[in-house]
């Protein structure tokens, strides 16, 4: 899907300059280290391994990590329930990610928030979130911080096609425009609210959503990372420089089901067709990624194997790291959730 132009003052994000080949190679291995630490999960929740469910990432890997290869340590970012790949896109370490789901005490947030809440604050990661759109509010207030901070932060929210219909969206579109917060609004529209296709609950374009605040906008393939990339650049830039919010729909599409457990909840049986998978595979960002390696000789195949077995290897790392943990002491639900007035 080719960009659209963005409105008002913005550029139309193809017309930028893409990533260069070394750039684009990481942006490959970012990807990489999301679909195989997220096929790994797949498989021991399979297995019967993982002590919950878990929402996978896989499909959905250019939009986390070609945004996020503009952000910051310092910079702000907010997740969904589908969060593994912004946490990792964003720099977060896999080995406390692996153990967190597996409700380790070693985990990123000792083992109480599990796979719908990791978090890291050292890193910006202000947390994957279960509610649905509850990242909105967040990301807006700490763009909110980061103005009045002075120092050229920014705040990026990932958010779903389903969360575009919570009127906190509408809200923090608004308010980030009267006040021209440094607040990027990343909308990963990939079909389906849980079960239930989106074109029969979501009416027009969620990016008119934006536009109607004279927010400056762009549509792009979702699972396309060059084109992400550009226009996420485009958008980070402006907020740093004063410029204010932006809004992105990347279009895209989630792999995997709406979550690894879905077969046994479901007894009505599927939701979509293996048809329409099947054609969403043949547009695989990684594979899309892979190619323009090759095709401009940025990376030979020899490169590519070499570079997947290196990732394999961190993936089996964190995952033996997660499983040789401790269990996470239930005793800390009460001093986490209640202040003790303790130093």
């Amino acid at each position: 899907m080719a960009t659209t132009g963005l409105d008002q003052a913005a550029e139309s994000a193809g017309g930028s300059a893409g990533p260069s080949g070394d750039e684009l190679l990481r942006l490959y291995e970012r990807m990489l280290l999301i679909r195989r630490t997220e096929e790994r999960l797949r498989d021991d929740g399979a297995a019967g391994k993982l002590p919950g469910a878990v929402h996978l990432y896989i499909g959905e890997e250019a939009v986390a990590v070609g945004v996020c290869a503009h952000l910051g340590d310092r910079d702000y970012a907010t997740s969904t329930h589908r969060g593994h790949g912004h946490f990792l896109a964003k720099g977060g370490d896999p080995k406390a990610m692996m153990a967190e789901i597996w409700g380790k005490a070693e985990g990123i947030c000792r083992g109480m928030g599990g796979s719908m809440h990791v978090a890291d604050i050292s890193k910006g990661i202000l947390g994957a979130n279960g509610i649905v759109g509850a990242g909105l509010a967040i990301a807006t207030g700490a763009a909110f911080g980061a103005k009045l901070d002075g120092d050229g932060k920014v705040s990026v929210c990932f958010f779903g096609d389903g969360a575009s219909n919570q009127g906190v969206l509408m809200e923090n579109l608004n308010v980030s425009t009267i006040w021209n917060l440094p607040v990027i609004f990343v909308c990963e529209n990939n079909t389906f609210s849980e079960f239930t296709p989106s074109r029969e609950i979501t009416a027009g374009r969620i990016s008119d959503r934006a536009r109607a605040f004279e927010m400056p906008t762009a549509e792009v393939d979702g699972n396309d990372v060059t084109e992400v990339w550009r226009a996420a650049g485009e958008a980070v830039e402006r907020a740093r420089n004063g410029g204010g919010p932006s809004f992105i729909e990347a279009h895209t599409y989630r792999i995997q089901g709406h979550f690894e457990a879905e077969a046994f909840v479901l007894s009505s049986g599927g939701y979509r067709e293996q048809e329409e998978i099947d054609e969403w595979r043949a547009k695989d960002p990684i594979d899309r990624a892979k190619g323009r390696l090759l095709e401009t000789g940025a990376a030979t195949a020899t490169d590519l194997e070499s570079l997947d077995a290196k990732v394999l290897r961190e993936v089996d790392e964190a995952a033996a790291y997660a499983e040789a943990g401790t269990p996470a002491d239930p005793e800390l639900a009460e001093s986490l959730m209640f202040a003790t007035g303790e130093d």
